[in-house]
């Protein structure tokens, strides 16, 4: 009995010394995806940013007969609001994301449990590109479905666009639009991840959208006055502003696809690498941030 009584007592102590089990990664970043969901489901200012968002592509759509119009005229007038929307919803999602978990002291409580500076940044740009996704897709689902119900004609065929209408067109300029708005989202989290406080989080923000939106352009339209940029090479360079990635990507895959002639307007692999390499090292840039 008092053999047994020992080796009983052995065995609760060496099982009370064993460490406990570590969750697995996938359960680590599952925990803060889930958690940057709940945030973003409860934050207000992201409903409105998203039914002003809504208004804009509707109104637009409705005051170009859109509905009537058929997807490709659309797309053609939704694409230069959108150019400037997408950006300034996408950095409102992602500006204080890292920033505001570094405010409240939860990253130093995340310190104290196996969570990588990676899963936390992955975390949470995987849960803020859940609501920056549906921000942009369901105001451009509906005028979608409006124009399918208030079509007059299925396949249409304009003055301005020789090809055949399609809602595989529009559809392109959906994907393309969401992917764009990740895009300038890794960046927003990129710039949370590098500043210290809400101040300098929105005034970096802002000096990152006129870069965004206007330095790059501006650059590229420099470069190729000044001849660093040939004319042959202006179609790869695009890839380096995210704005004339986009630019580029749904006019070449939309608009010249449609009318079946012109001169090409940008190299979609080019812009496609261009716009990953941006999300890529954003993501990086974050992590660095979080890990200094």
């Amino acid at each position: 009995m008092s053999g047994e009584s020992g080796e009983t007592r052995a065995a609760t102590a060496a099982e009370s010394q064993r460490e406990p089990s570590i969750p697995s990664t996938g359960h680590r970043l599952w925990t803060i995806v889930d958690r940057e969901l709940h945030t973003v489901a409860r934050t207000r200012t992201f409903y409105l940013l998203a039914a002003a968002l809504a208004a804009v592509v509707l109104g637009i759509t409705w005051i170009g007969d859109g509905f009537t119009a058929g997807y490709l005229p659309t797309t053609v007038d939704l694409l230069t609001p959108l150019e400037l929307l997408v950006p300034i919803v996408a950095v409102a999602f992602g500006y204080r994301a890292i920033l505001g978990d570094e405010l409240r002291g939860e990253l130093d409580v995340l310190e104290t449990y196996p969570v990588s500076s990676r899963e936390i940044v992955l975390g949470v740009y995987a849960g803020r590109a859940v609501g920056v996704a549906v921000a942009i897709a369901v105001p451009l689902v509906l005028a979608a479905v409006g124009i399918a119900l208030g079509g007059e004609d299925p396949v249409a065929i304009y003055a301005t666009h020789t090809g055949a209408d399609s809602p595989i067109l529009f559809a392109r300029f959906l994907v393309l639009t969401v992917l764009f708005g990740l895009v300038l989202l890794a960046v927003a989290i990129a710039i949370s991840a590098l500043v210290g406080g809400t101040r300098s989080a929105l005034a970096l923000a802002v000096v990152a959208l006129v870069a965004l939106l206007i330095g790059f352009d501006l650059a590229l339209v420099y470069g190729l006055a000044e001849g660093v940029i040939g004319e042959a090479d202006l179609l790869y360079s695009l890839a380096i502003s995210p704005l004339s990635a986009y630019r580029g990507l749904v006019l070449e895959t939309t608009v010249v696809v449609a009318s079946g002639t012109g001169p090409r307007v940008a190299s979609p692999l080019a812009s496609l690498i261009g716009l990953a390499a941006w999300t890529v090292g954003s993501l990086a840039v974050a992590i660095w941030g979080v890990r200094r």
